[in-house]
């Protein structure tokens, strides 16, 4: 399934990224707004998670 996955996102412009992007966030807001419990972290463990995930894809994009 992945090999699958992996060979059609070969054919996304940036646009279709920044779709699939917006739709992660928008669909992320949603679920807060239905599950307050989900907003009662404090700021700074969201950057820390942010970063944190954010780090192996900056590492990719920059070696390759």
């Amino acid at each position: 399934m992945f090999k699958y996955f992996n060979k059609k996102i070969k054919n996304y412009k940036w646009q279709d990224i920044a779709c699939v992007k917006l739709s992660v966030l928008f669909l992320t807001l949603m679920l807060a707004k239905l599950w307050p419990g989900m907003l009662g972290l404090d700021w700074y463990i969201y950057l820390i998670l942010g970063i944190a995930f954010m780090i192996i894809p900056m590492v990719k994009l920059f070696i390759k």
